[in-house]
């Protein structure tokens, strides 16, 4: 609508000072003929602006004038709580949030709104990792939805060993760690933890639920972590590394320098080898076949062994399998 349009740049204006035609028109996603019409409707409604012509010119509201600052919406105060705190893949959440950071620093005194742009021009949150897949959070609004009415919530979702089963659960909260975000729910079986990305067809039900007295996300969630590092079987390997083997691992996890392995000795000089602490058994059977050539198991014998009949086997299915058919020119 005209009038948000209206007083979000006004907002603009009253919390960062001079702004040209074309900033306000990129902050507001608009076109700056819209932009230079809506300074024209603010003028005409009696609020003092000043337009500066030249190179440094721009739109700003003369000194001292000041207006109050409405109750941030909801749409607003949900932005302001969840789309900060990192990428959501959500339009539509970023621009609320904005908005609502906007109200905020035109509410601030003068020094106050100083000292947090200062603050905010030193600080940047990158949640992508370097090599780690975007997360699909397409379904993320959708769940914020249902959490933010009590409503039930229906959907598809998709294990990580690639069950896919229909779900109904009553959403308690969202927990993001490390960019990876997750929905904790009550089930028929009980509370569960659900990854955002592996949802689909998420849809929000009229009946609502009545959220238990006293359940506190912050530890139900430190409770859950606990229990499922204490069911993981962490492997301790003894690995020797090619110098191209070092550099793909030391960008994945920690190393951790060994003696010398007797077994190693034939690898060549430039192979050294470590200590690597693992979740699982599959994690660390994973991670050796994906260095191929670049990596060796030392110990435990039962890894190696695994790896070694792998090995066999991708060869025997290398031989057996005839190649692909060309169907490109004779």
């Amino acid at each position: 609508m005209k009038s948000d349009r209206l007083l979000a740049a006004l907002m603009l204006l009253q919390g960062h000072g001079r702004m040209s035609t074309r900033q306000i028109a990129e902050r507001l996603e608009i076109s700056q003929r819209t932009a230079h019409r809506d300074m024209e409707s603010l003028c005409a409604a009696g609020v003092p602006l000043i337009a500066h012509r030249g190179a440094q010119g721009g739109w700003e509201l003369e000194k001292g004038w000041r207006t109050q600052v409405p109750a941030l919406d909801q749409a607003e105060l949900e932005g302001l709580l969840m789309a900060r705190t990192g990428s959501l893949g959500s339009t539509k959440l970023r621009a609320a949030a904005q908005r609502a950071f906007d109200k905020l620093m035109a509410a601030l005194p003068a020094a106050s709104r100083s000292h947090a742009e200062s603050l905010l021009a030193r600080l940047h949150f990158d949640p992508s990792g370097w090599r780690m897949p975007g997360e699909d959070l397409s379904m993320l609004p959708i769940v914020q939805d249902a959490l933010a009415r009590d409503r039930k919530l229906t959907f598809t979702y998709t294990r990580a060993d690639g069950e896919t089963t229909s779900r109904t659960a009553e959403p308690m909260g969202i927990v993001c760690k490390q960019s990876v975000w997750y929905l904790v729910a009550q089930t028929a079986a009980g509370m569960r933890t659900f990854r955002i990305s592996r949802i689909r067809g998420a849809v929000v039900l009229a009946q609502p639920f009545q959220r238990p007295a006293g359940f506190d996300l912050a530890e139900y969630w430190k409770a859950s972590t606990a229990r499922l590092l204490d069911k993981r079987e962490a492997v301790r390997v003894t690995l020797a590394l090619s110098p191209k083997g070092v550099a793909a691992f030391r960008d994945w996890r920690p190393l951790h320098a060994a003696e010398h392995h007797p077994a190693a000795a034939h690898l060549g000089p430039d192979w050294l080898v470590f200590q690597v602490e693992f979740d699982d058994f599959p994690l660390a059977r994973f991670a050796v076949l994906g260095l191929g050539s670049n990596a060796m198991v030392l110990a435990p014998e039962s890894l190696r062994s695994e790896i070694e009949s792998e090995a066999k086997r991708l060869l025997e299915i290398s031989r057996t399998t005839p190649p692909p058919r060309s169907f490109g020119p004779p």
